[in-house]
């Protein structure tokens, strides 16, 4: 471009000059700057709505996002579990052992009642512990030797009491596999059946009451191992979880967007079903144990595209879950709040935590739900649409001038002619076509819907109207030139051209239009004529009336304007017909 410049001009500071406004124009600079602009404002947005966005891009991935893997507990209800009642086995005052060391005499509930205390009378009690804690005294007297505590892969914990035996809460599923073999009568050393345990346990489980089994094993515990010892059932514990009032609306919200939502939960597959069924989750009843998921890759992306609800999931098998669906073109988002779930947020494209939940979870999550609602999450995930939408519409008005600019070079460089254009006019021009405009549009807001394609949507259009936009500029300035008038006027009316297209540009990005986009239009074009008019700005922007030119580059700026938008519209009608996306 320089040397073409310099061929056509003789004075070496006038080639320099061109050869930079045509260099300034290639030059996205402002998409940068307003891009990062866009996403500090979603952040401040979403700070406001005491959602905590870590990492500027996250916002970026909120648009995208198709599959919400949730846990139950904290998400779908109130994460507070509160204890119920408890229903004891069989009848375990008729068990010797139990009798003997266990603390439960003639006097079966109280028995229970002091364990389930005792058991609640923990140092680093987990929220079941702090459940039984509200309901059960402490008995005075019992003193711990040992414990196992719970953890979400075992799913059990254990306590040995001196001189009241060792005592077992977890799982129904872990626990009742580990019960003694029955009698020959059918029971367990005087206990119900585990199978007729596991009956009573599915009818609880399918009301969506979280269950739990009281056991008791005959040798003590003596800490970290995960092997479960022999036990005797003793009761069936019941807890209620309360669903939060808005997550029936929050769960509508992603059906009507197309978000898929995965629920993944440690606790019983029925309960887990009985809850997403209240709150309105498609496919409730079509629940899946997750100890029957399959470990091949491919296999398990096939269990998780055809069913939504899943229990008895270990941490390791979340990380798994969210790397198959990766693996079949997903962008997976996973909220969780525990040291459990670390990993797969970690690996989940958007990883969301809960303000309460552990300091690790929260260090590798990109959004962090301050206030701990779930409800929340629609409007995270709209404000990230918003963004990726208006930003689309932005950087199709910036390329249109690096592709009109990049044209435009290459044809004065054929033609031998100066460029249109000095570095002041791309400033006014820019100003009031592309930077207010896009300032504006970048924050308004918009519905639109993420769909895939954005940077084929955005070079779909920009190249044919930068094409268009390089046709009609050259086109003026060879008219005006033609016409004989001065090269500041011929400069200026090449000008007026770009400016006309590039406002005709805005309208057809700013669709659907409203009074204030108009208004904005009409605003950048009233401000170009003022810099036309007024001489101090005039003179700033090396501007001349073409008054021999005039009404030639207005009406070739309003051909070539309708040139691109039939062209839009041409684009349009074809991708329809098509079934192309439509940008």
């Amino acid at each position: 471009l320089f040397w073409s410049e310099l061929r056509s001009n003789s004075n070496w500071r006038t080639a320099i000059t061109g050869a930079t406004a045509g260099l300034v124009g290639m030059v996205p600079e402002g998409l940068v700057l307003l891009t990062t602009l866009a996403f500090l404002v979603a952040s401040l947005t979403l700070a406001r709505q005491q959602v905590l966005v870590q990492e500027l891009p996250a916002v970026e991935g909120l648009a995208r996002v198709d599959v919400v893997c949730l846990d139950k507990t904290g998400t779908l209800t109130e994460g507070d579990i509160e204890f119920a009642a408890f229903e004891p086995v069989g009848d375990p005052a008729r068990d010797g052992e139990i009798d003997g060391e266990g603390g439960i005499d003639g006097d079966i509930d109280g028995g229970i009642r002091s364990v389930l205390g005792a058991l609640a009378d923990d140092p680093n009690p987990n929220g079941t512990l702090v459940a039984l804690a509200r309901s059960f005294a402490a008995p005075a007297g019992w003193t711990r030797t040992g414990s196992v505590a719970f953890s979400g892969a075992r799913k059990w914990s254990g306590v040995t009491f001196a001189d009241h035996g060792t005592w077992v809460l977890g799982a129904p599923e872990i626990v009742l596999d580990r019960a003694k073999a029955p009698d020959a009568a059918g029971m367990v050393d005087g206990v119900d059946s585990a199978g007729s345990i596991r009956r009573r346990v599915d009818e609880l489980a399918s009301s969506g009451q979280r269950v739990l089994v009281l056991a008791r094993a005959p040798d003590p515990l003596h800490g970290g191992g995960d092997q479960l010892p022999e036990v005797t059932p003793v009761a069936l514990l019941m807890f209620d979880e309360r669903v939060r009032p808005d997550a029936a609306e929050t769960l509508r919200y992603f059906g009507e967007q197309g978000v898929a939502l995965k629920v993944i939960s440690g606790d019983n597959p029925r309960t887990v079903a009985a809850v997403a069924a209240r709150v309105g989750l498609p496919g409730a009843s079509r629940s899946f144990d997750a100890r029957e998921l399959p470990d091949d890759p491919e296999q398990l992306a096939d269990v998780l595209e055809s069913h939504d609800v899943f229990g008895r999931v270990t941490p390791q098998q979340k990380r798994a879950m969210v790397r198959a669906l990766q693996s079949r073109g997903h962008v997976v988002a996973m909220t969780g709040d525990g040291v459990n779930d670390a990993l797969a947020l970690k690996d989940a494209d958007i990883g969301v935590a809960m303000g309460s939940g552990a300091a690790a979870t929260r260090a590798v999550a990109q959004l962090v739900l301050i206030d701990d609602q779930f409800a929340h999450l629609p409007r995270v995930v709209a404000e990230g649409r918003r963004v990726i939408a208006n930003i689309e519409r932005v950087a199709s008005l910036f390329v249109v001038k690096n592709i009109y600019s990049l044209v435009l070079s290459l044809a004065v460089a054929i033609a031998r002619v100066p460029f249109p254009f000095l570095p002041r006019h791309l400033t006014i021009i820019s100003s009031l076509t592309i930077g207010i405009p896009a300032f504006v549009l970048a924050l308004t807001p918009n519905t639109t819907r993420y769909r895939p394609g954005f940077l084929s949507r955005v070079l779909r259009f920009s190249v044919p109207a930068g094409v268009l936009t390089a046709a009609g500029v050259f086109l003026s300035y060879r008219v005006a030139r033609t016409l004989q008038v001065p090269s500041d006027q011929a400069r200026t009316a090449a000008c007026i051209t770009t400016v006309v297209i590039g406002l005709w540009i805005v309208v057809l990005l700013a669709h659907p239009l409203a009074r204030w986009k108009i208004g904005l239009v009409a605003a950048m074009a009233g401000l170009f004529v003022l810099a036309i008019v007024i001489p101090p700005a005039r003179t700033f922007f090396a501007l001349a009336v073409p008054l021999k030119a005039l009404g030639e580059s207005v009406a070739i700026g309003a051909g070539t304007a309708a040139a691109i938008g039939a062209s839009r519209r041409l684009a349009l009608t074809w991708r329809a017909r098509t079934g192309a996306t439509i940008g």
